[in-house]
């Protein structure tokens, strides 16, 4: 069986980010870079269905240089092969789902596998588009999975409840949270990564489908107000929730 993950790099939670002087942007500096979180619960699953089903493992990547290092953090949780298609241009959800799309068709996988969205543009996009284009099945969403033979079977969050899906392979699967829980790297997996080698290409498609025209932050939020302390305080409270806050 081949399994196939792929994975991108977000702003880590705790930096604060800024928007870049072209204003459409996020400025670089001083951010610090963190493998997709969603994406550590497909490469997860990948290993996991290796250990159970044999086969073998490879991770793509689309993006710049810097993304090497969420490669680097799936060879140290155990994928065995990493190719990064580097470009410094900024690219939309269907151009990366056609450069991803081009270094699959030679994989030829029986399951791709990513993390449901990335949390910085959350488009949601790049796991369907590029099944579509692979003119594979696609199952997103996914909080259980299994495999048996040519077939899979799989657990997805719907609103208000869950739905059982199935399909044959070859396939495409994006994780949820609450589909496994991600190793941690041992030292050793750790500094062989390091060392591990990455096939780097260069983009087929960079032609962008959509543009952002611009990007800013949410407005800062005002200090709260202390009204009083007891029932005396409620009619002012009743005034500024409904001409202030307007939530009644």
């Amino acid at each position: 069986m081949k399994i196939a993950v792929c994975v991108s790099q977000v702003p880590d939670t705790t930096t604060k980010v800024k928007v870049g002087a072209d204003g459409k942007t996020i400025d670089p500096a001083g951010v610090t870079y963190i493998i997709n979180p969603y994406d550590e619960f497909a490469v997860e699953a990948a290993l996991q269905l290796k250990e159970k089903n044999g086969g073998e493992t490879v991770v793509v990547s689309v993006g710049k240089v810097s993304n090497k290092e969420a490669i680097k953090k799936a060879y140290a949780m155990g994928i065995e092969k990493g190719i990064l298609v580097k470009s410094d241009a900024e690219m939309d959800s269907y151009t990366v789902a056609r450069n991803l799309a081009d270094v699959l068709k030679e994989i030829n996988a029986d399951i791709v596998l990513f993390g449901k969205q990335s949390i910085d543009y959350d488009d949601m996009q790049v796991g369907n588009l590029t099944a579509e284009m692979l003119g594979i099945p696609s199952i997103s969403v996914v909080v259980s999975l299994t495999v048996e033979s040519n077939k899979v079977t799989c657990e997805r969050e719907i609103e208000g409840g869950k739905e059982i899906v199935e399909s044959t392979l070859p396939v495409a699967i994006s994780a949820q949270r609450g589909l496994n829980n991600p190793r941690y790297p041992n030292l050793k997996g750790i500094m062989a990564a390091k060392s591990k080698p990455i096939e780097e290409r260069q983009p087929t498609y960079t032609e962008n489908k959509t543009e952002i025209l611009g990007m800013s932050l949410p407005k800062s939020k005002p200090k709260g107000k202390i009204v009083g302390t007891d029932v005396s305080a409620v009619p002012e409270l009743v005034k500024l929730l409904r001409e202030e806050a307007k939530v009644i």
